[in-house]
């Protein structure tokens, strides 16, 4: 009786992290835009920046939280799992919803940066250790690439964000609600974090499973539900503009913020079997994305089946 009661007090631990960590991030989103804008930022480059690295933010304290109060393999495998269920479980379902364009920025300025970033992953971890070298290596080329992204927002003449309401918010300056809102969205990233970790791992040790697996699975769908979330209910109302940007975009940060953080804090040990197969799978499913997404520049109904499936394939090899 005491071990159900145990077991049921993870999985809702295990929800509340889940839904904390949702509310988090629109918190976030919402107070660091506006204080961006606020502050006199362009509404393409706080789109570019502030945005995306918020929106990745869940991974980002699951990641750092879990290495540094479990075990580094939970935010290896949140970050690793994080990356291959935007792919197979985020654009596999919005695109079997309906049919996802894929912008020709998207493709010229953000998928080439997201396989370097998943080879980076690959050959920097090959040895079996991301260390601080390689956490500022990451580092760097984030650096590099959001400057690239800021040059670029700025040279486009006419950004798709740049509306007279944009403009008019942008003169607002700095308010103490927009401040609220960030606090409030970091409070509730690290509550839902927190929980999300202990739930995840309380539920799946009782049941004999390793911390690798909890962060791929339990731990990595819990922080992509945010981008499904959106996803599913952008392509239900026709709004699929932006849903492969924001995949390819978080992809990109999940692996060059989040682990390059993390290994710069502690280093992060990789096991054999990592190296073999979750590396390899997430090299290959990166891939096959982009393959998908070059043929006729959007993810049809059958590409998004394919990339379900592989999702599905990569969850059943994952179990004992």
């Amino acid at each position: 009786m005491a071990a159900d009661f145990g077991l049921g007090f993870a999985a809702l631990l295990l929800v509340a992290g889940v839904v904390a960590l949702y509310a988090g991030a629109e918190l976030l989103v919402a107070g660091a835009g506006r204080l961006a804008l606020g502050i006199g930022l362009r509404a393409a480059t706080v789109g570019v920046t502030v945005i995306a690295f918020a929106t990745t933010a869940p991974e980002l304290f699951v990641a750092t939280i879990g290495a540094l109060d479990v075990s580094t393999d939970v935010g290896l495998g949140a970050v690793l799992g994080s990356n291959i269920a935007n792919i197979g479980l985020v654009l596999g379902v919005a695109a079997l919803i309906r049919p996802l364009p894929v912008g020709g920025l998207v493709m010229r300025r953000h998928v080439p940066t997201m396989v370097l970033a998943a080879v980076l992953l690959v050959v920097l971890g090959v040895d079996g250790t991301l260390g601080r070298l390689e956490g500022v290596v990451f580092l760097l080329v984030l650096f590099v690439f959001t400057g690239y992204l800021l040059y670029a927002a700025s040279a486009d003449s006419l950004p798709l964000d740049d509306t007279p309401e944009t403009d008019a918010d942008s003169r607002d300056g700095v308010s103490l609600r927009d401040i609220g809102l960030v606090l409030a969205g970091l409070l509730a990233l690290v509550l839902g974090s927190r929980w999300l970790i202990s739930g995840g791992t309380d539920l799946l040790e009782a049941l004999g499973f390793s911390d690798l697996f909890i962060g791929l699975t339990v731990l990595a769908l819990g922080t992509s539900l945010p981008e499904l979330a959106a996803s599913a209910v952008g392509a239900i109302r026709d709004e699929t503009g932006f849903a492969v940007g924001n995949v390819v975009g978080s992809n990109i940060y999940n692996i060059l913020a989040v682990l390059g953080i993390v290994a710069v804090i502690t280093p992060i040990e990789i096991s054999p079997g990592t190296i073999r197969f979750e590396f390899p799978y997430l090299l290959g499913f990166t891939l096959l994305l982009v393959g998908l997404m070059a043929h006729g520049r959007r993810l049809s109904r059958l590409d998004g089946a394919l990339l379900l499936a592989g999702y599905v394939g990569f969850i059943y090899l994952l179990l004992p």
